[in-house]
């Protein structure tokens, strides 16, 4: 194991991921190289924290402008009792730490709008979009576009789920975000996690769906979900992917792109 400088705690610690065919030394020494930010610190990126850290991902950022509050706790499995009114983003770091102490964790406790985007994914590979809002996913697809980032993005609502793969900057036939959805619904069509609730272990499922395919992403392995969305029904126990093009007619990504820059998102 030499030939990929990893020390005896990793070999050992990783054991499980080096056994695999399609993992390796060499896919093990991808993640311990992989960049990854995560997009927020609440249900989806607990689980996605948790399992990049435990995985060896090396360079892992976490994005959010919270504080631990106790209706957190029934699905934000990073928190404790101990984390009220904690940064989200250093509670999480802890719990990372404390997983896997051979990573490093970089914070930014503060709330992503377009000032800061372009800054805050320049020095990753793949971008996590753990978000609970319309405003950021949109905004994240399109810096991910103007970029050149690779963006892997969750949703859960009440006993349903979704994750995607977005890279619309690699072309032909990979779909951006706005392939899907133009522009964002109208306030209050769609509710929020707060007000329609979650149940708990949905957004755990989510979250892990998305942090397998980053550590796909990392190490080049298998097939990945761009051009297709997983929708998932908790209640009915069932898991549906379909195809989704790239669509000519694109705001972002298409020939006649109306949106050139982030300034739409200035307000």
């Amino acid at each position: 194991m030499s030939d990929f400088d990893f020390s005896e705690n990793e070999v050992q610690r990783y054991a499980r991921h080096i056994v695999l065919k399609d993992v390796g030394g060499t896919g093990q020494m991808k993640l311990k190289r992989g960049r990854v930010l995560i997009v927020g610190a609440g249900g989806l990126g607990s689980p996605l924290a948790m399992y990049l850290a435990a995985a060896g991902v090396g360079s892992i950022g976490i994005v959010d402008a919270d504080t631990v509050e106790l209706s957190n706790l029934q699905r934000q499995i990073a928190h404790g009792m101990k984390d009220l009114g904690s940064p989200k983003v250093e509670s999480a770091k802890s719990t990372m730490l404390d997983m896997n102490p051979e990573i490093t964790v970089q914070t930014h406790n503060v709330r992503l709008d377009a000032s800061n985007v372009m800054g805050l994914i320049a020095d990753y590979d793949v971008i996590a979009d753990g978000s609970d809002n319309f405003e950021t996913r949109f905004l994240l697809n399109d810096a991910c576009y103007f970029a050149g980032k690779t963006l892997v993005s969750g949703a859960a609502l009440r006993f349903d789920g979704q994750v995607a793969t977005f890279k619309a900057h690699l072309g032909d036939p990979h779909p951006c975000y706005r392939c899907i959805y133009h522009s964002p619904p109208p306030e209050d069509a769609i509710p929020s996690c707060a007000q329609g609730g979650v149940l708990g272990s949905v957004v755990g499922m989510i979250g892990g769906i998305q942090a397998t395919e980053i550590l796909k992403e990392l190490m080049g392995i298998g097939d990945g979900l761009s051009g297709r969305l997983v929708i998932v029904d908790a209640l009915g126990a069932s898991f549906r992917k379909i195809k989704v093009p790239r669509d000519p007619g694109c705001p972002l990504c298409s020939e006649n792109a109306s949106i050139k820059d982030l300034s739409i998102h200035e307000h």
